[in-house]
Parts: structure tokens; sequence; C-alpha cells
């Protein structure tokens, strides 16, 4: 295969509101979390809907219903049934998996324009029967006769109830065999972070978060969307971020983790949350053709991994290989989107980026420090929450809107990815 190395381009961009798990969203069917986003660029466009070539989405917990749920998105915005889909699931990152695989399509001449995004239900991940109960119904289904369905009926127990929590299990590593909350405290103890300064990082964020939707900041990126059980109302909004949120209330709150001796709490953390992002990238060529405007391009991306037990850290040397590889430093991004999976998380990976001591640990340079006018503007996690599926995407979609709205020049998005990984992507404004 012959690469063109293409320019790659951002069209447009945007999002759902956000909301925690059992809320506004809950009830929402999980391809409605993007279809209308398709819907909303097609609409800005002068694009054929017949000539979309592919859409990727990044889902995490696939609904049984929806084992494809690229190809149902697609086909219910209305695109062509010749436009293919797929799904591609990189845990926390699979947002970014999305974009990646869109950008190199483009980039090696395959495809010209490709829908990129993500969508989770977290409020729809299913309660799992255990494996006594499995058998018990996999018995009454082989069953011929009476005798032999009240045979297998009669091997029931109570205990065989018992559900197991698919979201939980989900947030347990499996080759490290603990969560992603314990994680966090592995780094609250090793970088020695306080849980004041966790509730004092993770009410800043909501304050970010409250003052951006007062500022209208988020009206371009947010596409509303339909819910309630009789699709009577709309919601415009996160919601997530608290108005009321202080520190003091903060720190009532009670180790989520560690009960005995642990910091990290869930006011500390990023909430389970619903919600869905997407973009639309496009080659110079199909800019030209239909005579789009792009908002940005896309540099390049990188992922890589670390121990998984570390998992918290991975951005630091996915942001750093990523930055070598193009020949820029941290300094030169004007804005830097870091999804917030934790308070302590994030202040563990702030310092192994600046000081070189912690840098080496982990066989990388210090890259600096990232300016507090620069980092998560808006908010993050802890304030908007973490749809699993959709994050990588979101933050992308948040950055290329905020350094269109500042036109500043660079954009680095980055987060951690729950089994050891980090990824990251840079972009280009291109909105002067």
């Amino acid at each position: 295969m012959i690469m063109n190395n293409r320019d790659v381009f951002i069209v447009d961009a945007n999002r759902t509101p956000q909301a925690k798990a059992g809320m506004d969203l809950k009830d929402v069917p999980v391809p409605h979390l993007g279809i209308g986003l398709i819907r909303n660029i097609m609409f800005k466009t002068n694009i054929p809907y017949d000539a979309i070539d592919e859409v990727i989405v990044g889902n995490v917990g696939c609904p049984p219903k929806y084992p494809n749920i690229s190809r149902v998105i697609a086909l219910e915005a209305g695109l062509d049934k010749k436009t293919s889909g797929y799904t591609v699931n990189r845990n926390c990152a699979s947002g970014l998996e999305a974009i990646s695989q869109g950008f190199l399509k483009i980039a090696c001449g395959r495809s010209d324009l490709i829908f990129c995004g993500g969508v989770e239900s977290m409020s729809q991940m299913p309660l799992i029967f255990g494996r006594e109960m499995t058998e018990l119904f996999i018995s009454l289904m082989k069953s011929k006769s009476i005798k032999d369905k009240i045979a297998a009926l009669s091997t029931f127990r109570p205990a065989h109830l018992k559900p197991i929590v698919a979201i939980e299990q989900g947030l347990t590593d499996p080759f490290c065999n603990i969560n992603m909350g314990q994680t966090a405290e592995l780094l609250s103890q090793e970088f020695n972070i306080s849980r004041e300064e966790q509730d004092e990082y993770a009410n800043g964020s909501h304050v970010k978060a409250v003052a951006a939707h007062k500022d209208g900041r988020f009206e371009d990126e947010i596409v509303p969307i339909i819910i309630g059980n009789k699709i009577d109302r709309i919601l415009t909004r996160d919601i997530g971020p608290r108005s009321d949120s202080s520190v003091e209330r903060l720190s009532q709150m009670r180790p989520f983790f560690d009960k005995k001796s642990g910091t990290v709490t869930i006011g500390n953390s990023c909430p389970i949350t619903d919600g869905g992002s997407m973009m639309l990238l496009a080659s110079r060529e199909a800019c030209e053709r239909y005579n789009l405007q792009p908002i940005a391009k896309i540099i390049d991306y990188h992922f890589h991994g670390i121990e998984p037990e570390y998992m918290g850290l991975a951005p630091a040397l996915s942001i750093y290989h990523l930055l070598k590889r193009i020949n820029l430093q941290l300094h030169e991004m004007d804005l830097v989107e870091i999804n917030e999976a934790f308070a302590a998380q994030i202040i563990a990976l702030r310092k192994v980026m600046k000081d070189e001591s912690h840098a080496k640990r982990f066989d990388i340079e210090a890259m600096g420090e990232i300016a507090n006018d620069k980092f998560n503007v808006n908010g993050g996690g802890v304030a908007l929450g973490h749809p699993v599926g959709s994050t990588g995407c979101r933050i992308v979609v948040t950055l290329a809107h905020e350094l269109k709205r500042r036109k500043s020049r660079y954009g680095l998005a980055s987060l951690c990815i729950g089994g050891g990984q980090g990824g990251a992507i840079v972009i280009e404004n291109l909105i002067k």
C-alpha cells in the first residue's frame, strides 16, 4: 500500500450534553447519542449523503441490541447504505481510537470523508447472571420433559440470583486485579498527594465548567438532545458541573476505594456518565470538492503502554513520544485537554511531566509544566463526567472549539486508558 501522507482536516465537531448515569440520558437509546450529531453536521454542509466513506464509533459497553452500533448510527442518521461502519474499543480512549483510524485511512488515501466519534450509556450497562444461574437456564432449555425441567429447577439456590455488576467488573483491571480508583490511591500515596489537594483540584474543575456554561463557551459544540419517557424534553447542557461545589463540601465525603486510609472519593473522581461525541474528518480534496471550511487539522497521534497499576501516568508517555515525533515542545501547545479520571491522577501526572526525577522512572524526559491558564480551561472529567467510549473524542471536540474561539494555534488532548495505556493527539486550529 502506498502511503500518501495527505493532510487530514476536522470539518466540524460536536457532542451531546453529558449527564450522570441514571439521570437525564438514562432512557435514551444508545445509538441516539450519535445519530443527531451526524445529522447536525450533515445539515450544515453540502455533502451528499452517499459521499461519506465510513463511520467509526468508539463504544465500550456494547449494547446487546446493537452489536455494531456504528452501522446502526450511520443508517439511522440517513447516510447511504453503501457507507460502511464499524465499532472500536480501546477502553477510555475508544473515541480517540476512532479518530486515529479515520486519520490513517484518509492520510493514506483510502478514504476522503469519515465520521469518527464515540457513544456510551453507562446507565444501560447490564447486570449479569453468574455461572450457576446461567447453567441453570441452559439446563432448562435443554430439558425435553417435565421431569428433566423439575430436576434442573431443583438445583436452584437463592444465591444464584446475585448479579455481577458489569460496570464494576469492567473497571477492574484483570492483570493487576485492582480497580481504577485503587490505581488513583496508589498514585496519591507514591506522590504524596493530600486529600486537600485533590478536593481543591476537583472543586476547580467544577468552577471552570460552571463558568464555561454560564459564558456560553460550550454552545458551539453541544447539540441538544430530546429526552424523557414521552420524548417531551430537550437537554441543552451538561448535568454534572455543580454551581454549589466547595472544598468544604468535598472534604465531607468519605473515601470510596480505601475506606480506612484512602483519599480518593466520589467527589474528587470523575462521575459515571452518559454521552456521545462526533467529528467529520476530510481530505483536502474533499474540502475543495464540497467547499468545506475545516476548523482544524490533525497533526498526529500516539498511544503508549505502561504498567496497568500506573495507568493514570500513561498520558505522560504518549505525550512525550508524540511531541518528539512531530518535533514540537509542550510549551508550544496553546491549550491542553487531559481527561480527569481522578484528581490524584492528574496531579501525579503533571508532576511526572515537569519533574526530571519522576520522568526518568518511566524512561522519558521532563517536558515542563503546563500553565494553568492553558490546562482544561473549561473544566474536565471530574465535573463534566467520563462516558467511557466517548471521552477520547469529546476532549478533542472541546479542544477544537476552544482553539477556534481563542484563535490559538496548537492544541494537545490526552487521556489515560484502563489497562495501562495512554493516548494523545495534537491538532492545529485553522480559524484565524
